[in-house]
This record gives C-alpha cells, sequence and structure tokens, in this order.
C-alpha cells in the first residue's frame, strides 16, 4: 500500500462530442482528460451518427475498463425564422417589421415565421427577440397570418435564427416528433441520461417518461422562465436538472441569471437531484489554449456552488483543443475542491434534509466518517439512490459506490463525489463486506488501519432500501 493517498475530483466533467472529438482515439483522449459523461447534441446530429457516437463511447468504455455515461440530448422545438435577402437584411430602431406566413424570401421589411402556434398565442406588447436575443422586436398588433412589430433593438438580421418568446406561454409540447424519435433510439441503444430542452412545465417531463420506461434517467433543461414558477415541481418529477444558461440569458436578464442559477442548484441539492451547469462555461478556449480568467471564476464558482457536474459544449465538440479544455476544467475543479472554504461553503448549503430512513442514513454516515476520519464512504448499491443519497449531503470523503449493474454505475457518472466500481454480487452481508475491504484497498484511497463507513440496504437485492451502516477497519 502507498502511504499518499489518491485525490478524487468530486465534481463531475460533462463534454460534447462533435466534429472536433468524434473518434475513437479522441474520445478516449477526453476521456483520460478528465470527463466522466459525454453529450450528444441532437440538433447537430441525425439518427445514424447518433448510434455511431453511442456505439464508439461504449467501445471505449470495454477499453479503459471504467464506465462512462452517455447523455443525449433533445432539441426541443426550436423556432426560426425563414430565408432572408442577406443583401438587405438590416433592421433599424424604431421601424417597423412583419412577420408573417408567406414563403416569400424576408427582407429589411419582413420575414416569414413559419410556426402557426406562434400567430394564436402571441399577444400585443409581447417581446419577440430574434437571434439568440441581439434584436428585439415588440408586438403591436397580430393578425391570423402577420404579427406587426416595432424594432426596439436593432441589427443584420440572417436565415433561419432562432426566435425567442419570453413572455409568451406558448402551447406546445416540449417534445416535437423528431425528439420522440430520437428519445426511442436513445432507449434502444441504453443511454443513460435524456435531456429534455425547453421545458415549460411539469407535464412536458412526464411526456418522455412515457417513451422511456423508465429505462433512462430524465434530465430537465431549465431554459425557459416558465420554469422557473414550476421549479420545485419539475425537480420533483425529473431525475436531474440541467442549467441552460444560453436560453435562459436570452429570455431572462442576463443579470439575473446568477442568481438564478444559485437558487436552482439549491432546489436540484435538497431534493437529491443531480444538476449540471453548462454554456459557455470556458467558451474562449474554442479557438485559444487558455480560457480568460472571468471562464475559470464561472467555472470555479459553479464548484463552490457544489454542481454535481460542469459541462463543455462547443469548447470540446467543435473547438480545437478539446481535450486541453477538459484538462483545464479538471485542474479547476480540483483546485477548488483543495481550498479550505469548499466544504464549509457546500454543508452551510443544505438547511433541510427529507425525513426518510435513507436520507437519515446519509447524514449519519457522513458525520461518522467525519469522527472517525475516514477517508472514503462505501455505499453498496442496485439502482443508485443509495449513492445519489449520500452524494446529496456532500461529504468530504470519495463515495465508493459499489453495485453489480452496470447502468447503474454509468448513471451515477454524473453525481457528486462517487466513484464507482462494478462487482459481482454479493452473496451475504459478510460477503459483501469482505468484498468492500478488497475493492477499498485496490482503489489506493485507503491504508493500512483507516477506518471505512459501509452503507446499504438489506435485503441486499431489493431496491430503495438503504437501512444499514457499518464501521469496519482496514486490515
Amino acid at each position: 500500500m502507498h502511504n499518499k493517498k489518491l485525490i478524487q475530483r468530486k465534481t463531475k466533467i460533462l463534454a460534447t462530442l462533435g466534429p472536433s472529438s468524434n473518434t475513437i482515439k479522441k474520445i478516449t483522449e477526453l476521456s483520460r482528460a478528465g470527463a466522466n459523461a459525454f453529450r450528444l447534441n441532437c440538433s447537430h446530429l441525425n439518427e445514424t451518427t447518433l448510434v455511431e457516437y453511442i456505439r464508439k463511447i461504449r467501445h471505449v468504455e470495454k477499453v479503459l475498463k471504467k464506465p462512462i455515461g452517455v447523455l443525449v440530448d433533445l432539441q426541443g422545438p426550436k423556432i426560426r425564422i425563414s430565408s432572408m435577402d442577406e443583401g438587405n437584411n438590416l433592421l433599424k430602431k424604431d421601424n417597423i417589421f412583419i412577420l408573417d406566413s408567406s414563403k416569400v424570401i424576408g427582407n429589411n421589411k419582413r420575414v416569414c415565421l413559419p410556426h402557426k402556434k406562434i400567430f394564436s398565442s402571441l399577444k400585443k406588447g409581447h417581446l419577440i427577440l430574434l437571434d439568440d436575443g441581439k434584436i428585439h422586436l415588440k408586438t403591436i398588433s397580430i393578425k391570423a397570418n402577420q404579427i406587426k412589430t416595432k424594432i426596439i433593438q436593432g441589427g443584420y438580421l440572417k436565415s433561419n435564427k432562432g426566435v425567442n418568446l419570453p413572455q409568451t406561454d406558448l402551447k406546445t409540447s416540449a417534445l416535437s416528433s423528431i425528439d420522440k424519435k430520437f428519445a426511442q433510439i436513445a432507449v434502444q441503444e441504453g443511454v443513460d441520461w435524456i435531456a429534455l430542452s425547453f421545458v415549460q412545465k411539469p407535464s412536458d417531463i412526464k411526456d418522455l417518461k412515457k417513451i422511456c420506461l423508465n429505462k433512462a434517467s430524465i434530465m430537465a433543461k431549465i431554459e425557459k422562465p416558465s420554469a422557473l414558477t414550476y421549479i420545485e415541481d419539475i425537480a420533483d418529477l425529473a431525475d436531474g436538472i440541467m442549467i441552460a444558461r444560453g436560453d435562459l440569458g436570452v429570455e431572462l436578464p442576463l443579470e439575473s441569471v446568477p442568481g438564478w442559477q444559485k437558487k436552482i442548484i439549491r432546489v436540484a441539492r435538497i431534493k437529491g437531484k443531480p444538476v449540471v451547469v453548462s454554456t459557455q462555461m470556458l467558451e474562449s478556449m474554442t479557438d485559444s489554449l487558455t480560457p480568460t480568467r472571468a471562464e475559470v471564476s464561472d467555472v470555479a464558482n459553479a464548484v463552490f456552488e457544489g454542481a454535481d457536474a460542469i459541462m463543455l459544449s462547443a469548447e470540446s465538440a467543435s473547438g480545437h483543443y478539446p481535450s486541453e479544455a477538459v484538462k483545464m476544467m479538471n485542474k479547476i475543479a480540483l483546485n477548488i475542491e483543495q481550498d479550505s472554504n469548499y466544504n464549509d461553503i457546500l454543508s452551510s448549503q443544505l438547511e433541510q434534509t427529507p425525513d426518510t430512513t435513507p436520507d437519515a442514513i446519509a447524514t449519519a454516515a457522513k458525520t461518522l466518517a467525519d469522527e472517525l476520519s475516514s477517508p472514503i464512504i462505501v455505499c453498496y448499491t442496485e439502482s443508485g439512490s443509495t449513492g445519489i443519497k449520500v452524494s446529496r449531503v456532500r461529504p468530504s470523503q470519495t463515495i465508493l459506490t459499489i453495485t453489480p449493474i452496470i447502468e447503474t454505475a454509468r448513471k451515477l457518472s454524473l453525481a457528486w463525489g462517487v466513484l464507482c466500481f462494478l462487482q459481482k454480487d454479493a452473496s451475504d452481508l459478510e460477503h459483501m463486506i469482505q468484498l468492500t475491504k478488497e475493492i477499498a484497498k485496490k482503489s489506493g484511497l485507503v491504508a493500512l488501519g483507516d477506518k471505512i463507513v459501509i452503507t446499504a440496504g438489506l435485503p441486499l437485492k431489493v431496491q430503495g432500501t438503504t437501512n444499514l451502516i457499518r464501521v469496519i477497519t482496514v486490515r
């Protein structure tokens, strides 16, 4: 046994795959650099490439012999304008601009908006934002096929740019027909997480649950102001939460996004649901080898807030330096987690604990491990719920999770502080404790004489029954 114990990073890294990182060699490189799970963005994939990506990740998982999570991100009902005449597309402040259903190419006076639902949902005075909020229009009047607006903030408008309607409640499902198809493929291919875009209300999650049939965990992406109204209910229903700051920052005043980020992380933590912070975290590393100081602070802030995972988008999907971006994220997270304030900040955030036996046991395991200076807490889990319960209380110890089920290990790749080991089923409690000692020694996280806190559920094969806590000494 070495005396120097390994330091295990607790905040997970979710890296998006794309043209810069879609080979087996690159996926291996990113995984070695510190990526715990990979995001596949359906906005840029078709059915064939989605399946190819999933199979490449599974291949790398076999080679590296460690569980890797796969998250499929559905594109959701993205609203876009039609084509523009790019020689005549400058929208000037205070001019009138029309959105209509005519197929004629657009110009600086009008453009086609091919979404019938908007014409019936929009109200006079509502804001319409084009191209990620760069252009602002205010609705003056609405007819069956024509919306008349005044340009509040102008600019050049290019073809097929996105449309955001921050004040309008669109009567659409968050699941388009393409999303349903992608979700079915994801379930067939055995992905671990499916992220649902543009969640507006709890029923959106129920719609996706019907397709997933409990075979994949559902992550609700919070990017619409309307979702904030229902954030508690959405967090209850979903298995995880993603704070998608891109669209959120378009539809909300930019300056309110950091406050919401904190609130959403707290809600997710109290409810014990993994939470991912995404969008522009190391944006400048798409083209540069070093991030800006502000980006480093942003990543550090998400780590200090106790996010389960931090995400790379373009940086790892289409940037020039995908593995450098992962290494940089790894370095920042490790550094913050060694900061003397880190554990104090995390423990002061959790004011309330649900009064269930598993939650009480998770809290007790953390207290015991602190009292005994235990380097690890071991969770023996079938469904992953024990691992997530202990992760929720953010112990300063590494949470060594032992499971016989590969799907559980993959799902936990996004849970804070959890290090997963696959192990054939233990036949009984004593056998389990024996296995635990062997795995703990192998992990390099403990030294002889260390005490280890173990949590599990008895009987061993029954889901959701965390009811046991044991202390053993490594001999």
